[in-house]
């Protein structure tokens, strides 16, 4: 419980963050230019702004969902494998969905979606 609590908090406080820091898009703006230098470089910088800002967005909704598993009970259980996730992966990473077998092999398969339990690669024990 005391993992939770200091999850929640966590969480609360990266969302926080990332709101404040979604809202601030500047980098996005268009601005036209006669040299063609400047076009160039104010596109790769507009570029960097949006890649960003869709990084921000994703973690931004992992750690609402992440406070969403808090509140309905399943926090620190593994979306793909229902095995409990460690409390220093969660106290790395509060906003994890899987465990660290299941995460590995997801980022191995570049599949994020994947579900052990569908591939036959895990067995209840």
């Amino acid at each position: 419980m005391v993992l939770t609590m200091g999850s929640t908090l966590i969480l609360e406080r990266k969302a926080k963050e990332l709101v404040q820091v979604l809202s601030h898009r500047e980098g996005i703006i268009i601005e036209k230019s006669a040299d063609q230098m400047d076009e160039t470089q104010n596109s790769s910088a507009r570029e960097l702004a949006i890649r960003n800002a869709d990084r921000e967005s994703a973690s931004l909704r992992d750690v609402k969902a992440a406070l969403q598993r808090i509140h309905d009970g399943s926090f620190g259980v593994c979306t793909m494998c229902d095995q409990e996730i460690s409390s220093k992966r969660l106290a790395a990473v509060p906003s994890a969905l899987r465990c660290i077998s299941c995460q590995e092999i997801a980022d191995q398969t570049g599949n994020q979606s994947w579900n052990p339990m569908m591939d036959g690669m895990l067995t209840a024990a």
